[in-house]
This record gives structure tokens, sequence and C-alpha cells, in this order.
């Protein structure tokens, strides 16, 4: 390499070449349009310094001094000079060169409309090391954005992470809106697991500043989820946007969301359907029968009882609906009968010889009848006896102490359920932290 002030790229000429502006529109409110001004790129330092430093070969000079005068003619055609410049490219090897090489095939790209050479340019200048330090997560930025545009989503998503690492941040665009952006990134290329990743980085980022977590972020990875059948990990969103976003209709939708990407049964089902009812969530006719059809009438009579005359009072079921009017039927002629038999129940339940199947029908029949404190002492007492259903009972103990009002016992225990009702656990679980802040009324 030769130091050749005397004979480097002019000044203005690099000027013009560094004066970079970007407007892209790929698809989101996070692209904006930086500008890079000479002021901005130029290093601190004296100006004679930096050039006496500066390293350029004949060969690239050779190359560089008629492009950069042919692209500063009036009229200049961009593509035809397009061979040149990418062949600059290769031969830009000093962190002058690419620093030099980077600002002009950036300028022309950008002149011309070219995101590719843009893009090549922006990497050239990157390369260099010699952008500020203050500018290098703008500069990486701008390089997510012509990646993404150009779809090439490896280089994409390397741009847009060193613009994370760098704390890049504006006005309008904050470190959890680049990590949303890294989330539709996976997304494009079907890595929904990654980008589900990524977006609970976002939430959690957001919540750890005390901001708020929009609600379009939440609805965005649940429907990428739910279409892709992304689970645990979808349980785990949904948890937090009805925690954030308490409605009815979340609730109801969550519920939902739930019930059809597993085939429950009807125990299952059963807890599930509890949950709806408590947090409003029942609402058409299919959603009472599915409940009724758990409970059994036979087994459950009073929560059967209580359930139909609900769907009634909210116009949900028609009284001339002969199975649930059978069903209703069948729980009056039963509630006398069974409430007469809970004293034996207990005293049997209660018995130190007693087996799995009588203290287990007991917690059952004490939580049906709204005695959570019984309930949750049986529930307990299975926990402790051979071929219990663990999940079931922790289940069923959790949902016991929320009626008591302990909470934060309810989470503890919900907190163990694994399997198949971990995803019904999760979201009792989220039911006991919003009574415990005080923003839902305690159900039926």
């Amino acid at each position: 390499m030769t130091n050749l002030s005397s004979t480097r790229p002019t000044r203005a000429g690099l000027a013009r070449n560094l004066a970079l502006a970007i407007a892209l529109a790929s698809g989101g409110a996070l692209l904006v349009s930086p500008a890079f001004t000479d002021a901005a790129y130029a290093q601190k330092k004296d100006k004679k310094k930096e050039e006496a430093k500066a390293q350029y070969s004949k060969e690239f000079l050779a190359a560089y001094k008629p492009l950069e005068t042919a692209l500063a003619a009036p009229g200049a055609d961009v593509a035809a000079l397009k061979p040149q410049l990418t062949a600059l490219v290769s031969m830009a090897v000093s962190v002058d060169e690419k620093q030099a090489a980077g600002g002009m095939i950036y300028n022309a790209g950008a002149t011309s409309k070219d995101m590719a050479l843009q893009l090549q340019g922006m990497e050239l200048l990157l390369a260099s090391g010699k952008v500020p330090v203050e500018q290098v997560g703008r500069y990486n930025f701008t390089a997510y954005q012509l990646a993404n545009e150009l779809k090439n989503y490896d280089k994409a998503r390397q741009y847009l992470q060193a613009a994370i690492n760098t704390n890049f941040t504006t006005e309008r665009i904050s470190t959890a809106d680049l990590e949303i952006t890294m989330a539709e990134i996976d997304f494009s290329e079907g890595k929904y697991a990654a980008g589900l990743e990524y977006l609970a980085k976002a939430i959690a980022h957001r919540k750890a500043n005390g901001q708020p977590v929009d609600n379009a972020w939440y609805r965005r990875g649940i429907t990428v989820a739910y279409s892709n059948q992304v689970v645990p990990q979808i349980y785990d969103l949904v948890v937090q946007w009805v925690g954030d976003y308490p409605s009815e209709e979340n609730w109801r939708d969550a519920v939902n969301l739930t019930r059809n990407l597993n085939d429950f049964e009807g125990p299952e089902a059963l807890d599930l359907l509890r949950l709806a009812r408590r947090v409003g969530g029942l609402r058409d006719k299919q959603d009472y029968i599915l409940y009724i059809e758990a409970a059994d009438a036979r087994r459950l009579p009073k929560e059967v009882k209580d359930l139909i005359d609900q769907a009634y009072a909210a116009g949900a079921v028609s009284k001339d609906d002969i199975y649930v009017a059978d069903s209703l039927t069948t729980a009056n002629g039963r509630i006398k009968t069974d409430m007469a038999e809970l004293p034996a129940l207990e005293r049997d339940a209660n018995a130190a010889a007693a087996g799995l199947r009588t203290v287990f029908a007991a917690g059952d029949a004490f939580l049906s009848y709204g005695e959570y404190a019984k309930a949750a002492g049986f529930y307990e007492k299975s926990l402790g006896m051979a071929g219990v259903e663990r999940n079931t009972a922790l289940t069923r103990l959790g949902i016991a102490q929320i009626g008591m009002g302990d909470y934060a016992a309810a989470q503890a225990t919900l907190a163990k359920v694994d399997g198949t009702r971990a995803s019904i656990a999760k979201l009792w679980s989220a039911y006991a932290a919003e009574l415990a802040a005080g923003g839902a009324t305690p159900g039926a």
C-alpha cells in the first residue's frame, strides 16, 4: 500500500459520497429515514493528520477517480457504471479504501434506487471500522433495512442484531421495537419458535422498564403461535396477555384457543370450562352443553343445576332444549340425596384407612358445592396416596385455594402441574394473579 495523500480521493468527493440518506418502506413504522452527513460521518480529529494516515493503493485510485468523475457528471448513468462499482468492492482492501468505496457505492445506489448497491456500500462502510462509534448502530440498522427489503434475511438478522447490541434507538424506535422486528424476520422465514422467543424478550424489556406492552404485540404473537401450533410457548404468551388485558373477550379467546389446541377429555375440559364460567367466557349454547356433559348431573348435580340456571338466565339455552331440560331434572332429583350423603362421605374420606377413590370423590363433591376448605383438605390428602392422578389433584387443589382466597398458595400449587394439564393450570394461575391484584371478582 502507498501513502498518497496528494492523490487521495478529494475531500469534496468523499463528502458527497457520504451525504447518505435512506427512506425505505419495508412494511412498518420502525423504518425511518436516518440522515448521514459529512459532519456526522467525519472523525473528530485533525483533518490533516487523518489525511496523512490514509492508505490507498495506486490500483484502487486508478479505478476510483474515473468513477468519481463519471458519477459527478450531470445525468450520470449509474446502471451503466454498476460493473465498475461492483469491481471496486474487491479492490477495497485497506480501511480507507473500504470507507471511500463504501460511500461512493452507497450513494450511487441511493441515487439509482438500487438497494443491492446500497447494501454493498453500507457493508463496506461498516467493514472499514471507521464509522463513528455513535453512528455504528444507525448504520447497522440501515443495513438491516436494505437486507430486509432484498429478502436476505440472514443478513437482515445479522445487522439488526448488531443494531440491538449497540443499543441503537431513536425517539421513534426503542430496543423493544427492534426485538419485535427481529421476531418478524423469524416469522417471515417460518422460524416461529425463534420469533416468539424474541417477542418474549421485547415484552420483558418493556415490562422491566415500566412500559406498557401493546395489545397488538400479544395478538400478533398469539396469532402466529396458534396458526402454527407453537406450544407450549403460546400459553406463556396468553397468560401475559390476559394478565395485561383481562377483558371477558380476551379471556374467552384464551380459553377457546387452549381448548382448540388440545384434545381434552371430560375431567380436563371440566376444569377449563369452570374457569371459563368464572371469567365470563361461557357465551353460546355449545359452551354450556360441553360443560354440562363434562360435569354430569349424576355426579355433580348442584354444579350442573347452577350452570343451567345461568344458561337460562343469560338466554344462551332455550328451555325447550330436551338434553338440557333432562339434565336439569336429573340434577334437581339428585341434589337432595347428594347433600344428605355428604356427611357420611366426609367421615369416610377422613378415616385413616380411606381409599384414594373415596378421598378424591370427597374433594370433588365439596369443590362442586363451594366448600373449598374441605375440598382442599381432601385433595391435599390424596396427593400423599399411591395411584393419585397428581396433575388433576393439583389443579383442583389450586382451584379450591382460589375459592378460599389464598391466591399465593394457589399459584404455587398450580405451578407444579405439568403434562396435558399444564396449559389449564397456567390460565387458572393467571386468574389467581388477577384476583390477588384486585382486578377481578371471584366467580361462582
